[in-house]
């Protein structure tokens, strides 16, 4: 430790080598080693908020791999289910800065309505869209049209191919 790991007083890291200070929270938790300084909330409501973000976009993270490395083209409910995970890491870092009863409640119904959402165009994907030869104008295509996605992040947001296509498994499990 010593003066190079810097000083936790009340709610403030002071950093006397570097020069800085941070503020953390009223009441959150504080822990100080020489690699790394961390505050989290009482009941670690941030490090599951910040759990959710970070697996969403780790999800989405493995499907552009998929995508760019492996050439797994994605179809438009392929596509609608990286929009989904975006919004519910979005939702979530919200929750993190909506403090309070309400905007936990809230928070938290809609990344429950977004799961529930993702989980809804997986199964569509997979039992009804997959044996198709076409996805075009599904539900699917509309949204991510509509929204202008898939003209203004095309690496991301645009469907390459048709259902049947991208219809593959990974590992063993259907993709």
């Amino acid at each position: 430790g010593g003066r190079e790991a810097g000083i936790v007083r009340k709610d403030q890291f002071l950093q006397p080598v570097g020069g800085f200070a941070i503020t953390f929270p009223q009441g959150w938790k504080h822990r100080n080693t020489p690699q790394y300084v961390i505050s989290v909330h009482p009941r670690q409501e941030a490090m599951l908020l910040l759990g959710i973000a970070g697996l969403s976009l780790g999800s989405v993270a493995v499907a552009l791999w998929t995508q760019h490395s492996l050439g797994m083209e994605p179809c438009p409910w392929c596509v609608l289910q990286r929009l989904i995970f975006v919004v519910i890491a979005l939702v979530a870092l919200l929750g993190l800065a909506w403090r309070g009863a309400a905007g936990t409640l809230i928070t938290a119904l809609l990344m429950i309505a977004l799961s529930l959402s993702g989980v809804a165009a997986a199964l569509w994907q997979h039992f009804v869209a997959a044996a198709s030869d076409s996805c075009k104008l599904t539900l699917a295509e509309r949204i991510i049209s509509g929204l202008g996605l898939d003209g203004s992040l095309p690496e991301v947001f645009q469907p390459r191919a048709s259902c049947a296509e991208a219809a593959a498994t990974l590992l063993g499990v259907p993709y």
